[in-house]
């Protein structure tokens, strides 16, 4: 299997490599689908939270989708559930069987698959939180957003699948410097973030419109772009623990974002009560 492991000459490069190579999915999704497609009662919305488990396969849909994509489609599929009813379940179960899997292709790198999984999972978690806000904003497609959430970061997935020792390297700098920025580090070991990349790679795959804005961090002034990126944000520092030092910054933010004071929305969150008092000032 093709790796990178040393870095590429620029953002376009790298956008080349993936782009030239088929992206895995998580085998749990694999095993999702064979169970999915062999019962009658399958219908899209069951097909769909499959899919939304998993940002490569949410990723890999919606490009394939774009990819494939006739003159008669005027607008653009943003949402996992109508790109699955626009494809049909019987070519969706068609076009996406014998899929690699993440495993397979890291089982040579274990520390990386933890890496991907706790990845994963964080974007999972920035998607529940996205849905949420959006939900208490009465966004007009919540779905929209939570999709744009679990895509925030979906080039780190990406680079931890096809450049594990690099990407291990950028952790352990960070663990030897825990105020070293993961995009400094990054920059340092690829040459490029994977911010840049991941902006090269969306305009590549003609992801939709719609969900490039929506996770672009330069648009923070739009209520709907700050929902996706303090979801990010949230869950980026969350992955740490209760204690670290950006928490009570984000938590205030969201709070302006949804209107919600600081109390209700520590309890929504499910703080521990041992750590409640890091998000109130000293009593005098």
């Amino acid at each position: 299997m093709a790796f990178i492991d040393t870095p590429l000459a620029s953002v376009d490069a790298y956008v080349e490599f993936v782009s030239a190579r088929d992206v895995p999915v998580l085998r749990r999704t694999v095993r999702e689908f064979e169970i999915l497609a062999a019962r009658d009662s399958t219908g899209a919305r069951h097909v769909a939270a499959a899919v939304l488990a998993d940002p490569l396969m949410t990723m890999k849909l919606l490009t394939t989708l774009q990819a494939r994509r006739g003159a008669r489609q005027n607008h653009d599929i943003t949402t996992v559930e109508r790109a699955i009813m626009m494809m049909g379940l019987t070519p969706f179960f068609e076009t996406f069987s014998g899929m690699s899997t993440v495993e397979e292709r890291l089982a040579e790198h274990p520390q990386a698959l933890v890496g991907v999984l706790k990845t994963i999972g964080r974007a999972r978690r920035a998607a529940h939180f996205a849905r949420d806000w959006a939900i208490l904003r009465h966004d007009l497609d919540v779905d929209e957003i939570m999709v744009a959430a679990l895509l925030a970061d979906a080039v780190e997935i990406m680079c931890w699948t096809f450049a594990p020792v690099m990407t291990l390297r950028v952790f352990e700098m960070q663990r030897a410097n825990r105020w070293l920025r993961r995009s400094e580090a990054q920059r340092t070991v690829f040459g490029a973030t994977a911010l840049e990349i991941q902006e090269a790679l969306v305009r590549a795959w003609n992801l939709p419109e719609l969900l490039i804005t929506l996770m672009d961090a330069d648009q923070a002034d739009n209520p709907r772009v700050r929902n996706v990126r303090l979801a990010a944000d949230l869950a980026r520092h969350l992955q740490t623990g209760w204690d670290n030092d950006a928490l009570p910054d984000d938590i205030a933010e969201v709070g302006k974002l949804v209107h919600m004071s600081l109390e209700q929305l520590l309890a929504r969150l499910g703080t521990p009560a041992e750590e409640l008092h890091r998000f109130f000032p000293p009593a005098t």
